[in-house]
Order: C-alpha cells, then structure tokens, then sequence
C-alpha cells in the first residue's frame, strides 16, 4: 500500500495517453513512430536500476568479454521475458498506458504480450545490423508492434533504433536472420529503393513503437555508459499460430507459445492481455 509519504513512483503506467489520428496515420504510412513524453522521469529512475540489475544477473554471456563475443552478441546483451523474474518489472511490462497505444496504432481492439525483453548495448559495445523482427515469429499477420523503451535519454553515440520509413511495405530481408548478411543485403536493397533512413536520438521518457516488418538497425555505443533499453512486443489480441517457416519461427514457437497448436489464437499464459478496449 502506497501513502502521501511514500508515493507510487510509477503512476503514470495505466494512465491514458492520448495518441492523434494523425500519428496513427504516421504509424502506419512510415511503420514506426516516436512518441515524447510517454514515461516520467520518475518512473524511469525508479525502474531502469531494478531493469537494470536483473538483467546483469541473468545475463547469460555475463562473463565473456566483449571482444570474443560473436556480431549478434557484440550488439546488445539480451535478456527476455523479465516479466516472469520480477513483480516490478511484470508491472512495468504490463503497462495499460503503453498496451494501449499499441493496440491504437495498430487498430485492433486489443493487445496481447509477445515476450518482453531488455537490449542493453555494453559501453564499445557494436552495431545492430538492419533486421526485421517478424522474421523470428511464426504469427499469421503483421499486426504486431515493439514498443522500445529506453531508460534514460539515448544521444545518437550511444546507438539509438535507426528505422527505414515505410520498409514495412516493401518486401526487403524478411527471410534473413540478423547478422553481416542482412546488413549487407538490407543495407543495399534500401539505397536501390530509395528508403529514407530515420536515426535521431531519445529524449528521456520518449517511446518508439515500430511494426514487425519494419527495418531498423542501431548504431554502437561509443559512450562509456550502457545504452539502457526495455522493450514489449505486443502482438493483436486475436493473433493466430501461423505454420513456421524457419528454425527460428519453431523455436520461437516452444518458447514463446507452447501451449498453441497452429491455427488457435494464441492464448498461452505466457501471451497475457495487456490491453483490450471496452
């Protein structure tokens, strides 16, 4: 129980944000948006130290240093489904305020959780290749959407999500794993399409949110401080298990939705709703 001495530092979390028709058009015409203000100050001090900690803990390459680490690993430490190791961090990752805006922007009339995860890119830490996340998920349509969180403000030397507008139209690297390959082939494929590349930096509390087809790399981290970033992936309340296409897709099926058989919508206890509009 919270009180006037002691308040609750994470407020704003199930509070309603206000998201215009004309960002939602943004969202969807471009595949990604940033949103200012989405968190406080407030909130963000008092869950990026427990985010923080937990994911160092459970870090599974914690003690391999960062130059024998491989390109993917060299990119970002990743740590997911914290939701489950934490009370704090599941409130934080169940956040009707941001589910809510997720399901807006993509239209449904709810939202379910995917995983949740922390990116957290190591001071000299390396570049993210161009990618798109669906490439991993066996889902039978691309009504999902990454809400990319980070936890304090994030200047362009500490390798910010960098997005290619509209790529999520376009069929570019969609059967690449993320690697030297995918950056070579998106990399090019978007100068012989003429896609225009967002890279800016995050103010604090800002929030991008970016579909599953779309493109998007990071630069590294030339800082000496961790580029610290949570992020949900939400996916629409009625998603079906699609038939996998990949080795990545079917282990992402066993771990993500095992309980699911293809075809059902995917109600596993780990695929929680996180929102769903009255």
């Amino acid at each position: 129980m919270t009180s006037t001495l002691h308040p609750d530092p994470m407020t704003d979390l199930d509070s309603h944000y206000p998201v215009t028709p004309q960002q939602v058009r943004q969202f969807r015409e471009e595949g990604f948006i940033k949103l200012k203000n989405v968190l406080s100050a407030e909130t963000i001090d008092h869950i990026s130290p427990i985010i923080t900690d937990k994911t160092f803990e459970l870090n599974p390459l914690k003690d391999v240093p960062l130059e024998q680490k491989d390109l993917y690993n060299r990119a970002f430490i990743q740590v997911s489904n914290l939701w489950e190791a934490d009370e704090r961090i599941k409130r934080f990752s169940f956040s009707r305020r941001i589910a809510r805006i997720a399901s807006e922007l993509l239209g449904t009339r709810g939202v379910r959780m995917w995983h949740d995860q922390a990116l957290y890119k190591e001071p000299a830490g390396g570049f993210t290749p161009w990618h798109v996340d669906q490439q991993y998920w066996p889902m039978d349509s691309g009504m999902s959407v990454t809400a990319w969180i980070p936890l304090q403000a994030t200047p362009i030397e500490m390798g910010p999500l960098c997005f290619g507008k509209g790529s999520h139209l376009k069929n570019i690297g969609r059967d690449l794993e993320i690697g030297e390959e995918s950056e070579r082939v998106i990399r090019d494929a978007i100068k012989q399409h003429g896609v225009i590349e967002s890279f800016e930096p995050y103010d604090l509390g800002e929030v991008s949110f970016h579909y599953g087809w779309t493109l998007h790399r990071a630069g590294p981290n030339t800082t000496h401080e961790p580029r610290k970033v949570h992020t949900v992936i939400y996916m629409d309340i009625d998603m079906k298990l699609a038939t996998p296409k990949n080795k990545n897709q079917e282990n992402d099926w066993l771990k993500w939705t095992p309980s699911t058989k293809v075809g059902q919508v995917m109600d596993d206890p780990r695929n929680p709703v996180l929102y769903e509009s009255v």
